[in-house]
């Protein structure tokens, strides 16, 4: 998929304010310190289209961003690590919740994952989550470039033998990216295009 466009449309912490028109959404949400806004950067190939920051938890609110005239992308506040108040993090969990659960537009989320470091319990409690709400969602390794390929390989393995020993029979669809070398670029926008050329053909 080539991306020709991607423009921002809207933010907001109501989902019932969110776009109203039926084209498919692709959920982007992850720990906070996770490199959520460079990997979305890299996958658009507009380096300023989500804003970056050195402080973790920046975004805290839903951000649709329009691609290519057919899709949206939408930016999800981050969880785990973010230097925000109890009761703001509560509030931003709680609109997160409502969005995948309320969104019917929601075709697919992706949970990203520091493939650096060992598996956390709260990215593994919130796929527990989308699995047991019946929430299609798929993984997406980030930072790759930080280890070397063995490493690497091994740190995935490890991390798809701990879901498997836990509650999976199998591991949902997982992409190893690198917003540094863009590795991972193509294969998550094929991912997507064949998503939605199925959809499509289902009309």
């Amino acid at each position: 998929m080539k991306i020709n466009s991607a423009e921002f449309i809207i933010s907001n912490q109501d989902v019932s304010k969110c776009p109203s028109n039926r084209l498919p959404e692709y959920a982007f949400i992850g720990r906070s310190n996770v490199g959520k806004s460079s990997l979305i950067n890299m996958l658009t190939d507009f380096k300023s289209l989500a804003k970056t920051s050195g402080r973790p938890g920046k975004t805290q609110l839903i951000n649709h961003f329009l691609i290519n005239k057919n899709w949206y992308l939408v930016d999800l506040p981050g969880y785990g690590y973010a230097r925000v108040s109890k009761s703001s993090k509560a509030k931003f969990q709680k609109f997160i919740t409502k969005y995948f659960e309320q969104r019917e537009q929601l075709v697919c989320g992706f949970v990203l994952v520091d493939v650096r470091h060992e598996p956390q319990k709260i990215d593994l409690e919130f796929m527990e989550y989308l699995g047991e709400s019946g929430i299609p969602f798929s993984i997406i390794f980030t930072k790759a470039d930080k280890l070397k390929p063995n490493a690497l390989e091994r740190n995935v393995e490890h991390y798809k033998k701990v879901m498997l020993d836990g509650l999976w029979e199998e591991i949902p669809p997982y992409f190893v990216t690198s917003s540094t070398n863009k590795a991972g670029r193509d294969e998550v926008l094929a991912y997507i295009d064949e998503i939605n050329q199925n959809m499509s053909s289902d009309r």
